[in-house]
């Protein structure tokens, strides 16, 4: 039986939560400061304390999940440490904390897991990327990823250097394609829809294309091409959408680099 600790009850630790409970071989307490998060958690069945000072004193997990903001991780994981067992592992979500500024306050003796789920693992469709510190194992990695596909698809990148692209792309993602949501959405509205309408087709042409794009063998610019005739209608709008100075890529790629810089000075401040 693997005991599971859980620091932080908040949105991304819920949705951890929720999933895990029931999970045959676990058993899950939660720490968490907040008295109507905390209730939330012992709904759903786990054992949950208003601090890791509460918890038994002969409480040791196996595994202990940091779900806090960025800044509350090092202060988490040494209250926390002395609740592991040795050699236990470290899985934290905070963006920005690298593996290193962890194994300071978690011991050498620690396995570190730094991951980035993003908010679609409330429904369990996150993206969830992981980078492993040295001394992990396959069976980590393996109980690692048994956590975590309970939200989402789960990958491992071998640098950790990624992990700030990695934020920027699929952790602040979601926010992205809501934003063009809310966009595609009053551009139906200016060309003379009703704004409810204008949303339901701009949720729905959404939703059609993003699942047939994960069909695997799926080539995203082949199923543009597909959908456009020659001095066609989706040709007239792509001629702006595909503008090499002001079109979609450009105004892309400076949000994506605008967030991986504001993650690589969450990781200096942390």
């Amino acid at each position: 039986m693997k005991n599971v600790l859980l620091i932080g009850a908040g949105n991304m630790g819920f949705a951890m939560l929720r999933s895990w409970i029931g999970m045959a071989g676990h058993q899950f307490a939660v720490v968490e400061v907040n008295d109507a998060l905390r209730k939330r958690a012992q709904v759903v069945g786990a054992s949950s304390y208003a601090d890791l000072s509460d918890l038994p004193p002969d409480y040791h997990a196996d595994i202990m999940v940091i779900a806090t903001k960025p800044q509350g991780v090092a202060g988490a994981i040494a209250a926390g440490r002395d609740h592991l067992i040795s050699g236990g592992l470290v899985i934290s979500i905070a963006a920005g904390v690298t593996i290193d500024g962890m194994r300071n306050k978690a011991g050498e003796n620690a396995v570190i897991i730094r991951a980035m789920p993003n908010t679609p693992a409330a429904i369990g469709e996150g993206m969830i990327v992981c980078c492993a510190s040295g001394n992990a194992c396959a069976a980590n990695r393996q109980h690692t990823e048994t956590l975590l596909a309970a939200i989402g698809r789960v990958v491992f990148v071998e640098d950790e250097g990624m992990m700030d692209a990695v934020t920027a792309v699929s952790g602040s993602g979601p926010a992205y394609l809501f934003s063009f949501l809310e966009a595609f959405s009053a551009a139906g509205v200016s060309v003379g829809l009703s704004s409810d309408l204008a949303m339901q087709l701009a949720k729905q042409t959404l939703y059609g294309a993003a699942k047939m794009a994960l069909d695997p063998s799926a080539d995203p610019s082949a199923l543009r091409k597909e959908v456009t005739s020659p001095n066609g209608t989706t040709a007239a709008a792509l001629s702006v959408l595909l503008d090499a100075d002001k079109g979609l890529a450009p105004l892309m790629r400076y949000a994506v680099e605008a967030a991986r810089s504001r993650s690589e000075e969450l990781g200096r401040l942390t």
